[in-house]
């Protein structure tokens, strides 16, 4: 006989963990939470610079794109966390969570009571932030965040380049203003990282109420009519059936959520059938409105050895290991991706429209050129923030082990090539002032053949990779297009709710994490207020 849980939340990234540790805080609900890859145990996970090492690996899906048609047709790596805390595991660490404006926009797009003003409350929740406080910030969440204790001398010497530029300093990010430069605050405490596994979850699993299973590959969702009853799924070839008696939620991000309605028969009808599966429920929405940032670096050679780069040398990395085992410092404590800053490639913009990210080192992003073997470099890297781009998310087969086709459609609007080559041109003028210029040898990629806007969109186009935030494909709103209502239910069926960066209408102006944790926030009081 199958396990029977009040809820079952599918998926352990940042939002599942969210989900199972406030749902369990009612000691009379049972909860359980069932994730595809194993248990945060890797030591790379909880050190801060580790991330570096997690972007390719067992602790990822291996996905790559479908062919990029506006971006040479290349398949580009598309790395999505599979792992207990999911991208909260693996990913920078960087605590953004957009403009206001970006959430006032969703209201607009249908997604009621999503305002800024009306989010907030759940950021302020979410955040335990050891340094800032008052109206804008949260010092008592689950969620650590901290500044970085000894940002690289080369960080600082990019945030006084964007000063000579013209931008202002910024010490927070997530403040009334977003404009301008500075080290980014980063979801770690006391000098190692802070996930949602780590700081959602672990306290909640001593709770006799809340089940978790791991390794588990979820095949479909379970119907009874028109209602979600519960989840089948599989631990290697042994299938295993767990039943739900309030609610199915659906945790697995932008890629897993689409690929897992689909296979359960929610969907477009005709690509469902297509693959020979049963409909469920014609949602054409389903895996379409793919938004992600379109990251291009930019890479110089230095003069010396200043970066983090140096710890590639086997006495160094040593030392560096020894510092944080003994010192809980050093360069171990560095989430490599220290600095960086939000302005316009259209300054008629009512907020920035581009982000940078400056990394001390070079070659820390697969597919992104780097400097000569011996030699230290840093990047620099820059997206448009808010793309008109749209891609889908669709299936290969109606095998769950499959891989979806995931197909960004990356550069596919103008005005994106546009706003992407402002994004490397201010680059470069970063890379060329005072503050950086002493340290650097040479600008390595783009080199000085990259002259007009041709060369610069050809340069878009060949180097630029993901920057690990897909969304809004399970979308929230009214539309024909839409997937969940305001409340994150599914349109046309019972017991089924979506909890992820898929539900976002559009995508906000900043890194996703802090975002998604929001939500989940605010849908574990929807879910509480509506038992």
């Amino acid at each position: 006989m199958a396990a029977a849980f009040d809820y079952v939340i599918v998926g352990g990234g940042s939002a599942g963990c969210v989900l199972a540790a406030r749902l369990s805080e009612d000691p009379a609900t049972r909860v359980c939470l069932i994730e595809a890859g194993g248990r945060d145990t890797h030591p790379l996970i909880h050190m801060p610079v580790g991330f570096a090492k997690m972007t390719t690996g067992p602790m990822t899906w291996g996905l790559t794109t479908a062919p990029q048609r506006h971006a040479n047709n290349r398949e580009i790596p598309y790395a999505q966390a599979r792992v207990l805390g999911g991208g909260s595991s693996i990913n920078a660490e960087i605590f953004t969570r957009g403009h206001p404006s970006d959430y006032d926009r969703w209201v607009e797009e249908g997604a009621e009571g999503w305002s800024f003003a009306e989010v907030q409350r759940y950021f302020l929740r979410s955040e335990g932030n050891t340094t800032l406080a008052g109206e804008w910030h949260g010092t008592e969440g689950p969620l650590g965040v901290s500044n970085i204790p000894a940002p690289q001398p080369l960080t600082r010497a990019f945030v006084q380049s964007c000063q000579q530029i013209g931008m202002p300093y910024n010490p927070d990010f997530n403040g009334p203003v977003q404009d301008g430069a500075g080290p980014y605050q980063t979801t770690t405490l006391r000098n190692r990282r802070c996930s949602a596994a780590v700081g959602y979850l672990r306290p909640a699993l001593k709770r006799p109420n809340l089940t978790l299973i791991t390794g588990a590959l979820v095949l479909r969702v379970v119907f009874e009519g028109r209602r979600a009853t519960g989840v089948d799924y599989a631990i290697g070839a042994t299938p295993h059936r767990v039943q739900a008696e309030c609610e199915v939620i659906v945790t697995s991000g932008a890629i897993g959520t689409p690929k897992l309605l689909q296979l359960s028969g929610i969907g477009p009808a005709d690509h469902l059938r297509s693959h020979g599966l049963e409909v469920v429920q014609d949602l054409p929405g389903v895996g379409q409105n793919l938004q992600d940032h379109f990251g291009i670096d930019i890479v110089a050679e230095l003069t010396g050895h200043d970066s983090l780069d140096k710890y590639n040398k086997p006495h160094w990395m040593l030392w560096a290991g020894l510092q944080y085992a003994l010192f809980n410092a050093g360069p171990v404590t560095s989430n490599v991706v220290e600095g960086g800053a939000f302005w316009y490639a259209d300054r008629s913009q009512p907020c920035p429209d581009l982000q940078f990210h400056f990394l001390a080192g070079a070659g820390a992003e697969a597919g992104v050129p780097s400097v000569p073997k011996g030699s230290s470099g840093i990047t620099l890297n820059s997206y448009t923030l808010r793309p008109k781009s749209r891609g889908s998310v669709t299936l290969r087969s109606a095998d769950p082990r499959a891989q979806p086709v995931v197909d960004p459609n990356f550069l596919s609007h103008p005005d994106d090539r546009r706003c992407s080559v402002e994004g490397v041109k201010i680059s470069r003028e970063i890379f060329s002032q005072p503050a950086l210029q002493k340290y650097i040898r040479t600008l390595r990629f783009p080199d000085a053949s990259v002259r007009t806007q041709a060369d610069y969109e050809a340069y878009a186009r060949q180097y630029g990779r993901t920057s690990y935030h897909p969304t809004c494909t399970c979308k929230m709103g009214r539309d024909a297009m839409a997937v969940v209502d305001p409340q994150l239910r599914v349109h046309g069926v019972d017991g089924l709710r979506l909890c992820d960066s898929s539900v976002m209408p559009s995508l906000v102006g900043s890194n996703t994490n802090a975002p998604t944790i929001m939500i989940a926030e605010r849908a574990a009081d929807m879910i509480r207020g509506n038992r």
